[in-house]
């Protein structure tokens, strides 16, 4: 009997925690491996000394079955888990083609709402599933994993879509310790996630702050009420069923992050790197808005400063 193969490609913040969780619990298992595709220095950490996980005041070393930067020694997946940043989706697939055949089944934990579409553009024949996560961690160093939230939820599946595949993917979760659901209704989850980050990681790299010195102030604070009530909009034109009470539910959740918690797309531009999110994030916003005749102002005004500051890093 042939393992069930578990790929994880981008082992940051996301990719890292949970798949450092599946990598821990399946390690050396009978009818499970993990793999790891990851580059550079990170990579050569973990395939000395394990990945290290630290969440709060306790660690533990994941030693994944294989880490490579060889997509062609990682074998077929069952299962592919896509955590890179979203402006890598199409060459990181193109890269994975040979871990990649008809069964394969993909897993995009990215932000923004637009990996699934982008995905299925490459691999037209795949099961390719929504997915977000709720998470705060990030990678501290080569080979070192750091989760400093609260919140550790992951959700996965496809409207009014069941399979048998999925509901063991969602088993092999839960055996090793990982906050995941399946769910049938995904589309809700996944702009509810999108409305909690696209407002935050625009304002967080517009004014240069970290989430709680934006909420502190109010002519800030405004600004990122009025991205929120934006793609809010933008989201009721779609059809896209969300909570009546939306609102209000993202910026308490915002108020219940730390005070110093940012945007990956901040970090990205604070960093001085030459991609980021901004299209994901931000621009999406303004595209669906235009195709659905809704004014998004706000995210105007960021977009255009931001694009200045992304060309200025290139």
């Amino acid at each position: 009997m042939n393992k069930t193969n578990i790929i994880i490609a981008g082992i940051g913040g996301v990719g890292g925690y949970f798949g450092g969780l599946l990598a821990k619990h399946f390690h050396d298992h009978e009818h499970v491996e993990i793999n790891f595709f990851a580059r550079g220095k990170h990579l050569a950490e973990i395939q000395k000394h394990g990945l290290q996980v630290t969440k709060g005041n306790s660690t533990f070393i994941a030693k994944p079955t294989i880490a490579t930067d060889h997509p062609s020694e990682l074998g077929i997946a069952d299962f592919m888990i896509i955590s890179t940043k979203s402006y890598d989706i199409e060459a990181v697939i193109q890269q994975l083609q040979p871990c990649i055949n008809q069964d394969t089944i993909i897993l995009p934990l990215l932000n923004g709402v637009d990996s699934r579409e982008r995905i299925k553009h490459v691999l037209t024949d795949n099961i390719v599933l929504e997915g977000c996560v709720y998470i705060v961690s990030r990678l501290k160093q080569a080979g070192i994993i750091e989760n400093s939230g609260i919140i550790e939820t992951l959700y996965f599946g496809l409207d009014n879509y069941v399979n048998e595949k999925l509901l063991l993917f969602e088993k092999l979760f839960r055996e090793a310790k990982v906050e995941a659901t399946y769910s049938t209704s995904i589309s809700t989850i996944i702009w509810e996630k999108f409305i909690f980050i696209s407002p935050v990681a625009t304002a967080t790299s517009y004014f240069d702050k970290c989430i709680g010195a934006l909420l502190a102030h109010k002519e800030k604070r405004m600004m990122v009420i009025a991205l929120l009530e934006e793609v809010i909009q933008v989201a009721k034109a779609k059809n896209v069923l969300i909570s009546e009470d939306i609102l209000e539910k993202t910026l308490n959740k915002w108020k219940a992050l730390p005070f110093e918690t940012t945007s990956s797309m901040h970090a990205d531009f604070k960093n001085k790197k030459p991609n980021n999110e901004l299209l994901s994030l931000t621009g999406y916003v303004i595209k669906e808005g235009r195709k659905y005749n809704i004014e998004t102002p706000t995210y105007l005004v960021a977009y255009a400063e931001l694009e200045k500051k992304s060309l200025q890093q290139l």
